[in-house]
């Protein structure tokens, strides 16, 4: 698994993970219940990590999306 972005915005979680679904690229959510130790604050950022074979596919769609911005910096 690869991290491909890593925020603290829910929305932009939820955007993301509803583009990569649609397109059909697995995708698992890290720290997604971290809000009951942090007390609900946003602190803690959450992880969106996707299979290694799917990196590329899924930043080219993030990319087309207009949140290229918001991709972690390819480690490869």
């Amino acid at each position: 698994m690869r991290e491909i972005l890593r925020t603290n915005d829910a929305v932009l979680v939820s955007a993301v993970v509803a583009l990569l679904d649609a397109a059909g690229i697995r995708n698992m959510i890290l720290d997604q219940n971290m809000s009951v130790l942090e007390g609900s604050l946003g602190v803690l950022p959450r992880r969106v990590l996707v299979h290694e074979g799917y990196e590329l596919r899924a930043r080219q769609l993030l990319e087309d999306a207009g949140l290229g911005h918001e991709l972690r910096p390819d480690e490869k």
